[in-house]
């Protein structure tokens, strides 16, 4: 194993734009790219561009009538199928969403590859997190979930135990919901409380599917929440 950081980059990504006025503006990718660079970070770690994620990839997460749902809507945002949770104001449907999204969850997935075959100990993609897009339809900004896609390809490749954690402020609902019923795999989140902020869950109480009781773990802080609450949550 070389013992390098990776970053997984590719400027294409920036097309995953929502358009003028929307919350997810690509413009945070380029900054962060662009402290990366003043800071000379890329010269420290290794910098990759993984293809995006093909049909079969995909497919692991993702039903395929949703699939073909999103590259509709991607050939032509005007006729989006709102059932799928696309051309809405929490995801507007725009030209070339699929290779945008497909072009996203690769990184994630190649991360997740160059790090179970030891071609790096460790990988960040952070134009992902993607973690609202469920199996069957997009949700909060998120069209395909590149968390999930990377935690199914490394079950493919052979892993036999995965442990996600999520510290996302909102609950990471899409992944836990992809693996609900897998006891391989470990979701954790640490996020805001559902009574306050969407989307309204990740109680406790939710602990995974039947044969998979305990996979889920889901630590529901209050609002407003200080620096010293959560870190005694998260390294609880």
């Amino acid at each position: 194993m070389s013992g390098r950081a990776q970053l997984m980059w590719d400027e294409e990504v920036t097309g995953y734009d929502f358009g003028a006025g929307h919350p997810m503006d690509p413009v945070r990718l380029a900054l962060t790219m662009g402290l990366v660079q003043a800071y000379g970070l890329d010269r420290a770690v290794r910098v990759v561009a993984a293809k995006p994620a093909g049909e079969s990839t995909l497919r692991l997460v993702h039903g395929q009538e949703y699939i073909e749902a999103v590259r509709r809507a991607s050939a032509a945002p005007e006729a989006a199928d709102g059932s799928y949770g696309l051309g809405t104001i929490d995801d507007p449907a725009f030209a070339g969403m699929h290779e945008a999204s497909a072009l996203i969850a690769g990184q994630s997935v190649g991360a997740a590859e160059d790090v179970w075959r030891g071609e790096a100990l460790h990988a960040v993609n952070f134009a992902g997190g993607l973690h609202h897009a469920m199996p069957r339809g997009a949700s909060g900004f998120c069209i395909y979930n590149d968390a999930a896609l990377a935690i199914a390809r490394l079950l493919e490749l052979g892993a036999e135990r995965v442990a996600y954690v999520d510290v996302d402020v909102h609950h990471g609902d899409g992944v836990q919901a992809a693996f609900w019923d897998d006891p391989r795999v470990l979701t954790i989140s640490l996020h805001e409380h559902p009574r306050t902020l969407f989307p309204q869950t990740g109680w406790p109480e939710e602990a995974g599917g039947e044969g998979a009781e305990g996979s889920a773990v889901n630590l529901a802080l209050p609002a407003g929440t200080s620096d010293a609450g959560w870190l005694r949550a998260f390294h609880a």
